[in-house]
């Protein structure tokens, strides 16, 4: 077996101004980061977490890994936020697969209420388990699964990276077949769609990770896009080469997202508006690539705060007047 096509799409959503969300794509190794604290401390507990699971990705070969390299975020995470006082708090999701092919086997390393689905033979399941309040009062009999989608906590993680001097991460291996397609996803989706518009949206899309991880945004944001939305999707195949996969164009505002450098480019400032949609592979496995969160809501939260200002500034001087 080995991994075949894959791709990766994030959006910030209709709601907020900056993308939290941040992601490792190296395989064998996919992630994904959901920050989360004020001003920009979200989008840096995500991008510290992403570069810490970068780095390791060349040396991470099995699920014993798993539990140090997210010790190795947890502790990046958090000397930062102690030493920053304007990140005091802040925290990631993560949640890790790691495909080992010849095995037959993924293994997953998972803190947090981000999510790692597989769909075999039509059937989608939820492979991680959310750390959150409303999974806690679902395991213990207090909500039914359909109250949890619906009640007003249900963004309330109890478990994150770098909130705490250690964490304890969920760490697991599943035996994977042929034909199955994997899925890890922020809350930005999971909390827009249900299990069974998830797996539709999917199928709809021929099961192309690709154009299933457009029309999963897109149903995201029609939904509301209450957050940011962040999909990984790569399916497992038969063979032990790859086969060329002909990149394809994504259309306006789509753009294949070399690893960070933490500045933008004159393209990243040109297109700062436009949804960071991203598109992998071109031929044969897919490429490494990384991505935080990106400059356009960087930008329009500065728009604001002048706008805002400008306001404040014409309204005292009106009244001095």
């Amino acid at each position: 077996m080995r991994i075949g096509r894959a791709a990766v799409v994030t959006d910030t959503g209709k709601r907020r101004l900056g993308n939290e969300d941040a992601y490792v794509f190296e395989p064998p190794l996919f992630a994904i980061a959901d920050g989360m604290g004020g001003a920009r401390a979200g989008e840096i507990a995500a991008d510290l977490a992403a570069s810490a699971l970068e780095e390791a990705s060349a040396q991470t070969r099995d699920a014993t890994q798993l539990s140090a390299i997210i010790a190795e975020a947890n502790r990046r995470v958090w000397e930062r936020s102690r030493a920053d006082p304007a990140t005091a708090g802040m925290g990631t999701t993560v949640t890790i697969a790691l495909v080992d092919a010849p095995a037959g086997t993924i293994s997953f390393g998972h803190v947090g209420d981000s999510r790692a689905y597989r769909l075999r033979d039509g059937a989608l399941e939820q492979v991680t388990t959310d750390h959150s309040l409303v999974a806690e009062l679902v395991e213990s009999g207090v909500l039914t699964p359909e109250e949890a989608e619906r009640h007003p906590q249900r963004s309330a993680i109890t478990k994150a990276v770098g909130t705490e001097p250690s964490v304890d991460a969920d760490v697991f291996t599943r035996d994977t077949l042929p034909g199955d397609l994997f899925l890890l996803c922020s809350d930005g989706l999971s909390d827009m769609l249900s299990e069974e518009e998830i797996a539709s949206a999917i199928e709809g899309a021929d099961r192309d990770p690709e154009a299933a991880g457009d029309a999963l945004v897109a149903a995201a944001n029609a939904r509301g896009g209450e957050d940011n939305i962040t999909v990984v999707l790569f399916e497992i195949v038969d063979g032990d080469a790859a086969e060329p996969h002909p990149e394809q164009d994504r259309g306006i505002g789509a753009t294949t997202v070399p690893p960070a450098t933490g500045e933008p480019t004159d393209k990243e400032r040109a297109e700062a508006s436009e949804p960071a949609a991203v598109a992998t592979p071109g031929a044969g496995e897919p490429e490494p690539i990384r991505h935080g969160a990106g400059a356009g809501g960087r930008i329009a939260a500065l728009a604001l705060l002048v706008s805002v200002l400008a306001i404040g500034l014409l309204v005292l001087y009106l009244a001095v007047r």
